[in-house]
């Protein structure tokens, strides 16, 4: 049904994502799909990587270490913006059609009444591309 699966990755708060991480492992196992991690970083250094070369360098490094948890191909995809935050949403949903992907895995946080001033990047994602988007919530301690 799925034959490559995108999710967003921010390198900086990768023990936020282990959820998803831990549901596109399966997702893919389960379908033997493709993982493809998509990065967005700014041209400027951050705390992650001093450029956007760097920055990929340890996407790659993080996407090999997953595909030996899950065992599925992976590629990645990084992203230059001069202000990702700002420019996240739309970025990932351009990323959909470059990447050519069937299916988004990615985080979102519980439903609030702060949605009504900063909605979810996954809802907005949801809302504007043709491709299925499973939202993962964090686990419950």
């Amino acid at each position: 049904m799925y034959r490559k699966i995108m999710v967003p990755i921010d390198l900086a708060h990768l023990d936020l994502l282990e959820p998803s991480l831990a549901t596109v492992a399966d997702l893919a196992r389960h379908y033997d799909a493709e993982i493809c991690y998509v990065g967005v970083t700014a041209a400027q250094p951050t705390s992650v990587a001093r450029t956007p070369e760097e920055y990929q360098q340890k996407l790659d490094a993080f996407a090999g270490e997953r595909a030996k948890v899950h065992g599925q191909p992976v590629s990645t995809r990084t992203i230059t913006s001069p202000d990702p935050v700002a420019d996240l949403d739309d970025l990932l949903i351009d990323a959909i059609d470059d990447v050519g992907v069937d299916l988004v895995v990615m985080p979102t946080h519980p439903p609030s009444h702060l949605d009504a001033l900063i909605p979810s990047h996954g809802g907005k994602v949801a809302t504007h591309t043709d491709v299925s988007v499973f939202l993962v919530r964090p686990s419950k301690q």
